[in-house]
């Protein structure tokens, strides 16, 4: 205990900053989730106060996942609406994350291509926007209107009745919000102090705050209807509190669907997770490294007791460790205060967070989604060769064309054909010992395969007759059957086209 809080006197600021970032983005996420906005409040105490504390990296900080919030939203549709139901599955993940943790599973991360991970955090931020537009409308349709809803393209007639019904009042707190996330962060904050120790998302709910009052009060000539509004349950008495929580529904444990959505909240919280851990190590000032089987079991520890008092699922996010560090935060007790911060926010005072108007926290996911899609990304990953920017791009479309699992598979699936092409073109090199003689030298790489059988057995044939080769394999490590079959009958059959052969590194018998 000492330990913890030999720092508290910098991780008590650090984490009240944490705390007063979080709670907005911990509303939005369960908006474009399609959850019970106050199931991404107990997701943000899950986060600060059970994985803070289980965790072992010293200033990363865990909730609610724009990354997550997309398949969050599918998998309640999967699973008929049924909130209870997507709890079990967040238990389930949270289950699987601990195994992997025993397996030793933490470095995972790095056996997906950046261009394929950039790719899902990009295709992410552009769900996130489409999804938030009705909400800055004003014009969110009830949850029976899959087609917005769940995800997918909306039909012509869909986007016709969003737009019709749109909230002039509605209309104005996004564009307020969204001019005033814009300018903090690209004029204010670099130029003033004062406003680097503010975060922009809280600002911008406070303006939210102030506008729906003056909405309430007739001072202004427009309305919030209550469907536009934060509607998080007010108790009256601690027991009334405590009953707010929602268990989850474990006879769906009968169904395939919830195995094979807690299998992809696992993977994508954990891909999430790991590549947080990364980034945070390398902002932390002190150079500490984070335990990465460890994070994958406190990972899972906060997704079991998330999922079962009805939170959504949790991964370590960088918005509040970035905000964390600059702030001074030294200790993982920042996470963990900020936690209980947002207990007692949600305990003693909803009502003020029950003034803040859904399209403010439309506003904050425009920015969240732009800054995982934002254009400059487009242009590094071009920058980067078709190698990169190819699977890029089909990550990209694949996520928005069909859902984030195929969208993912498409692009590891181009990936592997660019890592095939290469390999292909890569089985050997060649080279003349005397230009303008008949010798030449191939040097066979460190792995040939079947794959290479056609472009070794083409540069073969091209040995024109009465010409001297050398096959040299002195640094192959693995050479497939095949290509020895093919190596093998180049040798026998020689002496007809009068071509010496040598051969290093090899025995052929």
């Amino acid at each position: 205990m000492s330990t913890l809080l030999k720092d508290f006197k910098q991780d008590l600021p650090a984490s009240v900053v944490v705390f007063f970032v979080a709670v907005p983005l911990c509303l939005g996420i369960a908006l474009a989730s399609g959850a019970p906005l106050f199931a991404g409040l107990i997701a943000g105490v899950v986060g600060g106060i059970v994985v803070g504390g289980a965790s072992g990296s010293p200033l990363g900080v865990s909730g609610p996942a724009a990354g997550l919030a997309v398949i969050v939203l599918n998998a309640i549709a999967t699973l008929g609406g049924s909130f209870e139901a997507f709890l079990a599955a967040v238990v389930l993940a949270g289950v699987l994350q601990i195994a992997m943790g025993y397996l030793g599973l933490g470095s995972i991360a790095y056996y997906f291509p950046s261009s394929v991970i950039k790719g899902m955090l990009t295709g992410i931020g552009l769900l996130i926007i489409i999804k938030q537009i009705p909400h800055a409308l004003g014009s969110y349709p009830p949850p029976g209107d899959a087609q917005i809803v769940s995800g997918g393209a909306p039909s012509e007639g869909t986007i016709d009745a969003v737009f019709a019904s749109m909230s002039a009042g509605a209309v104005v707190v996004a564009a307020i919000s969204l001019a005033l996330l814009i300018a903090w962060d690209t004029v204010l904050a670099p130029r003033f102090k004062l406003f680097r120790t503010i975060p922009g998302p809280l600002a911008a709910v406070a303006v939210g705050i102030v506008l729906s009052t003056l909405y309430g009060s007739g001072s202004l000539p427009w309305t919030l209807g209550a469907h536009q509004m934060v509607a998080i349950p007010i108790a009256s008495s601690v027991g009334e509190f405590f009953g707010q929580v929602t268990a989850p529904d474990f006879s769906v444990l009968a169904h395939t669907d919830v195995y094979a959505i807690a299998l992809v909240l696992a993977f994508v919280a954990s891909i999430e997770t790991l590549l947080c851990v990364e980034a945070t190590d390398r902002l932390d000032p002190q150079k500490r490294i984070t335990p990465t089987n460890r994070e994958l079991k406190a990972q899972g520890l906060g997704n079991i007791v998330s999922g079962m008092i009805g939170g959504l699922p949790i991964t370590q996010v960088i918005v509040r460790s970035s905000a964390n560090i600059t702030f001074g935060g030294r200790s993982k007790l920042s996470a963990i205060l900020h936690g209980f911060w947002i207990l007692l926010s949600i305990a003693t005072m909803p009502w003020v967070l029950n003034k803040i108007p859904l399209a403010t926290l439309a506003a904050v996911l425009f920015v969240v989604g732009y800054k995982l899609a934002k254009p400059a990304l487009f242009q590094q990953m071009y920058r980067h060769g078709w190698e990169q920017f190819v699977p890029f791009m089909a990550t990209v479309v694949g996520i928005l064309a069909t859902d984030l699992l195929r969208g993912i598979a498409i692009g590891m699936g181009v990936a592997v054909v660019v890592v095939l092409h290469h390999n292909l073109r890569n089985p050997f090199t060649v080279a003349q010992h005397e230009p303008g003689t008949e010798a030449y030298r191939i040097q066979l790489a460190e792995e040939v395969s079947f794959l290479n059988k056609g472009r070794v057995l083409q540069q073969l044939s091209a040995i024109p007759n009465g010409g001297r080769v050398v096959i040299d394999a002195t640094r192959s490590k693995v050479i497939d059957f095949d290509v020895r079959e093919i190596l093998r009958e180049f040798k026998l059959s020689a002496p007809t086209r009068d071509i010496s052969v040598e051969f290093h590194g090899l025995t052929l018998s």
